[in-house]
This record gives structure tokens, sequence and C-alpha cells, in this order.
């Protein structure tokens, strides 16, 4: 170990004796690590965001609609029958239907009058969403077709203030309904802009009362192993036997998409990761041609060492050693910027996808493993040429 640390402290001296040099070697090293970490930490963050908030939406199923481009799309409106037949006709396959009404309507409460989202909903729940207040709906509220609804935060806050909206009354297209619930806001700016912020629940068949025409959509949850192609043909089999053998419909797998979504972020982040990683070779590349002149500049030192009895492998440790730790000062100081950028850009990442955790521990591990491996890559050829040297030959030049 001793004679470790010595060629560590003359490492570090022959980098100090030519500081201004080394430096703007470690340049390329700092640019290419900021950027690696800094890219993969902020899409990292905001990948675990992303993934999060989706799984508050828990299974969101298989949306179907009515092909808008088929000739005779009134034919093929959905109806609110559709979903207990679907359910009724594919009982292995599909574990529960809710009929999908969302329109904008007027809402009066508390002196005060206000257009928003009124969407559908039931008593099955495989969302993991959280409430500030009250209940969600029951499949007793759905039977019975209580009116009773559930307001998203903003929206309560809009009509209630700061008081609870529990209990209060809201009327909807002329009709009353009691506020049992208000849900939690939707961390994260991108889903909320999805989802929507002022949107109103009232039961299915509440809707159905209240407007009796054709539902927007059908969503459709699935049992497991269930082959999504072949659902896809059973439910357009029965819905043309309902609708007539030329209707269509638009058949998605919400999950999936929003599975692909977190791959088409993840997917960005490798390709600007390689980005920064064509930065680090080009780093790489500099600090084996400052070790070449190196090598070059110190022949005689080279030669003077062999004579009094330093080995080929003492040559190339020393040598290896000052490249390593060029690496590894550039990457360090690049790691401290790429994780100030992080630091930096997190607030804005986390009100625009939700919590983002920061992956410190992996942040730590790609800045020690790529200062490491490029200083022993791009150090290894200079080491082992100064190594070979004829000491000889070295003495005289």
């Amino acid at each position: 170990m001793s004679w470790f640390l010595a060629y560590l402290t003359e490492a570090f001296e022959a980098i100090w004796r030519n500081r201004t040099r080394s430096f703007l070697t470690m340049l390329g090293m700092i640019i290419g690590t900021s950027s690696i970490i800094a890219v993969l930490g902020i899409s990292k963050a905001a990948s675990g965001g992303i993934a999060e908030t989706l799984d508050s939406f828990g299974d969101i199923g298989i949306a179907v609609n009515v092909d808008p481009n088929q000739e005779d799309a009134a034919s093929a409106a959905l109806q609110f029958r559709d979903a207990r037949i679907l359910t009724e006709t594919l009982p292995g396959d599909i574990r529960h239907v809710d009929p999908v009404y969302q329109r904008n309507e007027q809402l009066r409460a508390n002196g005060i009058t206000y257009t928003a989202i009124a969407q559908s909903g039931s008593g099955y729940h495989p969302d993991h969403l959280t409430l500030r207040e009250g209940r969600r709906l029951r499949d007793a509220d759905v039977d019975a077709g209580n009116r009773v609804c559930l307001l998203t935060n903003t929206l309560a806050n809009r009509l209630f203030g700061q008081a609870s909206a529990l209990g209060q009354e809201l009327r909807i297209g002329g009709s009353a309904y009691t506020v049992i619930g208000v849900y939690n806001d939707i961390k994260g700016g991108l889903f909320s802009s999805v989802a929507g912020s002022d949107i109103v629940e009232i039961p299915t068949t509440a809707f159905h009362d209240m407007q009796p025409g054709p539902i927007d959509l059908m969503i459709v949850y699935v049992n497991p192993g269930v082959s999504i192609g072949q659902l896809r043909t059973d439910m357009t089999a029965v819905l043309r036997r309902l609708h007539g053998p030329t209707a269509t419909y638009q058949i998605q797998d919400q999950n999936a998409f929003a599975g692909g979504f977190e791959q088409v972020i993840n997917v960005i982040a490798i390709g600007l990761t390689g980005v920064g990683g064509v930065a680090l070779v080009v780093a790489g590349i500099g600090i084996m041609n400052i070790m070449l002149v190196s090598v070059t500049e110190r022949t005689r030192e080279i030669g003077l060492r062999k004579s009094i009895g330093a080995s080929n492998r003492d040559i190339l440790l020393q040598f290896l050693l000052e490249a390593i730790l060029l690496s590894l000062f550039g990457g360090g100081i690049g790691t401290l910027l790429g994780f100030f950028a992080v630091l930096g850009a997190y607030h804005a990442v986390e009100s625009f996808v939700g919590a983002a955790p920061i992956p410190y521990l992996l942040i730590m591990s790609v800045a020690v493993g790529f200062s490491t491996l490029v200083g022993c890559v791009f150090g290894t050829y200079p080491a082992y040429r100064a190594s070979r040297l004829d000491p000889i030959v070295a003495l005289r030049t």
C-alpha cells in the first residue's frame, strides 16, 4: 500500500506542476460528465414522476369510441345498455364496463354560476386517487340513481371557497345534487391539464336520467391474461350485432399508451445521454493526447527511474494513475455541476409531472464509473508506451 500511495502522490505532483494544462485537459471531462449527469438525473426523475402519477390512475382500461369517419356514425352510436350487454356476452374476458358521459354543464352553487366538465362515474374504482374529504361513489348510488356528486379540489374551492363542500347542494343542468366528496389535486401540471382541473363526477345512472341519449364512450376493464387483439375482435362483433354490420369503432388500450409514453421519455433520455457520451470520448482522446505529450517530455525521467530499479509495471502504474486522476478530477467537477443542474430543474420537473425522486445513487455510480473507465481506457496506451521505453535510449534523449 505504501508504494501505491507514493505513486499516487507523484501523480498529484505531476498534475499540479502542469495545472493549467491539466485543467484544460479536464474541461472535456467536465462538460461530458455534467451533461450526462444533468440529462440522466432530470430524465430519470421525470420518468419516475410520470410512473408514480400514472400508477395513481391504476388500471385505465380500454376505451371504446365510435369511429367518426364511417358513413353512418349515428346508427353506430354507443348506448347505455351496450355496457351491460358486453359484460354479459363476454364474462370470461371482461371484468367491468363503464358507460361514460362527459359533457360541459352549467353548475350553480353558493350564488356562483360556472361551466365545468360533468363526468359520469360508478362504484368500480381501479385507480388510487385520494380524497380531501368525504367518500367516493358506491354501487348503491349507481343502482338507485342517487343525485350525489364529487368535485375536484379546484372546482370545490372555486364554488365554496375555504368552506367544506360536503353536504352542499349543487345544481347541474337544472337538477339538484348533494356533494359527497372532494378529490385531492393530481400532482403535476401535465396530468392536471390532461385530466382536467374543474370536474364534477355523478353516477352514470343519474347522468343517463339527465341526458338519456347516446353515451360518449365506454371504458372496458379486462381480466388478467386476456388477449387484447382477440378481445377487440370479439367486442366489435358484439357491437355490430347491436348496431349493424357496417358499424366501426376505435378500441384503444390506454394502459399500453401510458406505458409507451413513459418509454418515449426513457428513449429520449438515452439519446441525449449518448450525446454526452460522445463528449466523454472526445475528453478521453484529449487525456490520451496530453499523456503522450507528458511521456515525451519526461522520457529522461523515465530512463532515470528505470536505471535505478523501477520496473515496467511501476512506470505503467505511475502514468496510468495520472490519467485516472485527471479523469476523476474532471468527472468530479462535472458531477457537481450536473448535480446542481438537476437540483435547479427539479422544481420545474415536479410541477410538470408530479413527485419526481432524484436517483442519487445512480448519478454517483455513473459519474465514478464513467470517469474511471475513461481514465483507464485512454490512459492505458500512453502508460504502456512509457513502460516499454528502453532506459539507455531514454537517458540519451
